[in-house]
């Protein structure tokens, strides 16, 4: 027991300190917790061996984080990806396996070792992207969503590939299932005996049938079971229940030879649309992100530096070849597949590492014989290596960034939108945001639009989507499902972009509802007229409650400040539409006799309405 409080202690203080450090730096958190790893492992050797026992239990943190990620998207968005699922992720496992093997065989390896060692490293690190991009709130852009495409491909790849290398070890190795030995119950192990035994068909109807039991249970069985525990008013049974689903998951997976990050994804996507999302991720969020920081923890402290110093120039070479390798794939498949600029350098960079699964590839390799032992520890050094330099790529790439931003917004490239919602808000400045937060709180979804990529990575970094590009641009509004949309927000600051807005999608959707942000009255008239169904003036209702204060403060209780606010305000909306039928772009205000005059008669008619109110309450009095 005081062993485990010891390194529980040593593991925990190393990430508080060395963390915040490293986010004080600007460094991320990712190379903190791999810098914590190495300094209380190989640098003052406060752990040892538990490490890499510790590191089975942490990868818990990349299944959670699917997990998490899964919730975020539709079914209907992750079937609009197949086109990167399948070519672009699909292309660049296959591609970065041949040349990485293609290597190995020149530089002399046996073409069976040649062919683990390419499996292994085309595979990239969806611990570390996806914990940066999250962080850095880059996961929406087109870049970003085309790496997740990769990766999200790559944790797919990992079963064939488990699948195949038993058949290149020359002869098969004592007890090198895929399981393993284990300490699982006796029902759990005669389990395992069994699907092993099965023929062909057997396992693959029992893989199919736990992934249905995944898909069924999360569209019919989580609701039913999170109303039971509600009616308990028990707050941490709702965490209980999270980590149920997902250790659960994880285990029916694993017990069936699959992934457990990809059945843990799957169930989120199941449960994106389910109205338990929001506390199934508040749930799980703290969970993740502490197995994630203890895993990147071990992989520091597992990094074995009398290896690499006793023969440094093969594996850094190994390390930095494969990256630029990859870099090279990424960047022809990039440019294939139409990402320019900012978005090519972020795909490209992201992804040039190799990943945690090859740890699990190596082992099982080495438990083959595939790899011989000396091969595989360098391997797991270069690995180890490149996950180390990648938090180094993304601070080269946050520089780079910068330096291209010098054109400005306009001359960037605008994201893939890949999301539907019934409610389209083109603009997310201090007028939209209120609107994005209260619609999504009441649980709809929304496709958020704004032509300032500052405002966007700012509204990413609090955890909400939305897609840089120019509102105004149809194919970008048609992009963001104009065609299937209900309503429409048009919140932009320039009063011509609305304008602009409003015209356009009264012209392609008669029946779209659209509410827009008028700047003034004028404005109003010219919205009126271009076919908005809602008129906002941006001050409007709150001078209202202004003007509600200051009566209350001298004299009016609250009941009559607001009887007076709200006579003015239906008379104001029915002045607006009276107005509106007067006013005439092409002649000024002042100049317009017959709109002055209305106007003259209508400040009558709300002077006569409030006068009757106080005649009213004096009477009453």
């Amino acid at each position: 027991m005081e062993g485990f409080l010891y390194q529980a202690t040593i593991y925990l203080l190393a990430a508080v300190i060395a963390v915040p450090i490293a986010a004080r730096l600007g460094l991320g958190s990712v190379l903190g917790y791999l810098a914590a790893g190495i300094i209380i492992g190989p640098a003052l050797h406060l752990v040892g061996q538990e490490t890499h026992s510790l590191q089975s239990f942490a990868e818990f943190g990349v299944v959670m984080m699917l997990f998490l990620i899964g919730l975020e998207l539709e079914p209907r968005a992750l079937w609009n990806m197949r086109h990167k699922l399948l070519g672009l992720g699909g292309l660049q496992v296959v591609l970065t396996g041949a040349a990485v093997m293609g290597a190995g065989m020149v530089l002399g390896l046996e073409w069976r070792e040649a062919m683990a060692v390419g499996m292994i490293l085309a595979l990239s690190s969806t611990a570390i992207v996806l914990q940066t991009l999250s962080e850095k709130g880059l996961i929406q852009t087109q870049g970003g969503r085309s790496a997740f495409a990769v990766l999200l491909t790559q944790d797919i790849a990992v079963i064939p590939m488990i699948a195949f290398l038993p058949l290149l070890a020359l002869a098969p190795a004592e007890g090198a299932a895929l399981h393993g030995a284990s300490e699982a119950p006796q029902a759990v192990e005669a389990a395992r005996s069994l699907i092993d035994s099965l023929p062909g068909w057997g396992a693959t109807l029992v893989t199919l049938g736990a992934v249905a039991v995944v898909v069924l249970s999360g569209a019919y069985l989580v609701g039913p079971v999170f109303r039971f525990i509600h009616a308990a008013r028990l707050p941490e049974m709702y965490t209980a229940f999270a980590l149920a689903i997902v250790i659960g998951i994880a285990f029916v997976m694993t017990l069936v030879g699959l992934s457990p990050a990809l059945g843990t994804f799957l169930a989120g996507v199941v449960l994106a649309n389910s109205p338990f999302r929001h506390e199934l991720e508040s749930d799980i969020q703290p969970f993740k992100g502490l197995l994630l920081g203890l895993f990147f923890i071990t992989v520091g402290a597992g990094i074995d530096f009398s290896t690499l110093f006793g023969d440094p120039l093969p594996i850094i070479g190994m390390a930095v070849g494969v990256m630029a390798l990859k870099w090279l794939i990424l960047c022809g498949l990039g440019l294939i597949f139409r990402l320019r600029r900012r978005n090519l350098m972020l795909f490209t960079l992201a992804l040039a590492q190799a990943g945690e699964f090859g740890f699990v590839l190596v082992s099982f390799s080495e438990r083959l014989s595939v790899l011989p032992s000396e091969l595989a520890a360098r391997v797991l050094l270069a690995i180890t290596l490149t996950m180390l330099m990648t938090p180094l790529v993304f601070i080269l790439y946050d520089v780079l960034s910068r330096r291209m931003a010098e054109g400005g917004p306009e001359t960037r490239e605008a994201d893939t939108i890949e999301d539907r919602g019934p409610v389209i808000i083109a603009g997310i400045g201090r007028f939209g945001q209120i609107v994005n937060r209260m619609v999504q709180s009441s649980g709809f979804e929304t496709v958020v639009l704004d032509h300032d990529m500052t405002t966007i990575e700012l509204m990413r970094r609090f955890g909400f989507k939305g897609y840089f590009g120019d509102p105004t641009r149809p194919d970008i509004l048609h992009a963001a499902g104009l065609q299937e949309a209900r309503v429409l927000v048009a919140a932009m600051d320039s009063p011509e972009a609305v304008t602009q807005l409003v015209s356009y999608a009264r012209a392609q959707r008669p029946d779209l509802h659209i509410i827009a942000r008028a700047y003034d009255r004028p404005h109003v008239f010219r919205l009126y007229k271009a076919g908005a169904d809602d008129i906002v003036r941006e001050t409007f209702d709150s001078s209202l409650r202004a003007g509600r204060y200051v009566l209350e403060n001298i004299g009016l209780t609250e009941f009559e400040a607001a009887e007076a606010e709200k006579i003015f305000f239906h008379h104001d909306r029915k002045a607006v539409r009276e107005l509106a039928e007067l006013w005439d772009p092409e002649v000024p205000t002042l100049k317009n006799a017959a709109y002055i005059a209305r106007s003259k008669e209508l400040q009558k008619d709300l002077e006569a309405a409030l006068l009757a109110q106080k005649t009213d309450r004096d009477d009453a009095a």
